[in-house]
């Protein structure tokens, strides 16, 4: 799959640009941890996304790129994720209202960098809320990192999602639609939400 390939300081990223005609904003999307960018959620939301004028860039992260299927450590994410972006914020998306968002894993490195970034919004797919139990103890809720964001933000969720239905917020707010983690059952329903979060948004 072609490309822009991206130097990072894990290797080369890749961001596939998805241009809308006369675009009003840009989103920037990262994939989750096992998958790449062609997940069916991922392209509702591209879609949608093109669809209300905005520009979309997918993002390969590093170890991706380098064929492996394991993630790199979570600060390597983020500082690569951040990369990425500043790059597309100072070339193809140059002057841009900037949403930035993800899968599963891509929503959590698109939270956790929101200061780094100064996106002004959030979108988050299938938000992997509570990790897998491993021995006795209760998972640890990721919900700080979702509280840590101040900027309007969009979780859709599949509704038997095992890990979990996030709360919605002051600014947030929760598409609950049919599925599971892997939000494959009903694209359109995602491109609905998205669609009518992203026409709402003031940029």
């Amino acid at each position: 799959m072609a490309g822009t390939q991206i130097e990072t300081s894990s290797g080369p990223a890749r961001a596939h640009l998805h241009p809308a005609g006369e675009p009003k904003g840009a989103l920037v999307l990262g994939h989750g941890a096992g998958a790449g960018i062609d997940g069916p959620d991922l392209v509702a939301a591209t879609e949608a996304a093109t669809g209300e004028g905005f520009s979309v860039a997918l993002v390969e992260q590093p170890y991706r790129v380098a064929g492996k299927r394991a993630p790199a450590p979570a600060k390597r994410l983020d500082e690569a994720w951040v990369a990425v972006v500043k790059h597309l914020q100072e070339g193809q998306l140059v002057g841009l209202p900037l949403v930035v968002g993800g899968r599963s894993l891509g929503a959590r490195v698109a939270c956790r960098t929101l200061p780094e970034t100064d996106a002004s919004a959030v979108l988050c797919l299938a938000f992997p809320l509570l990790p897998p139990r491993r021995g006795d103890k209760p998972p640890q809720s990721r919900l700080p990192e979702l509280e840590a964001v101040t900027v309007p933000m969009l979780i859709v969720q599949g509704e038997n999602d095992r890990f979990g239905m996030p709360p919605e917020g002051a600014n947030r707010q929760v598409a609950k639609v049919r599925g599971d983690h892997g939000l494959k059952k009903d694209p359109e329903a995602i491109a609905g939400a998205v669609g009518e979060w992203l026409r709402a948004l003031s940029l």
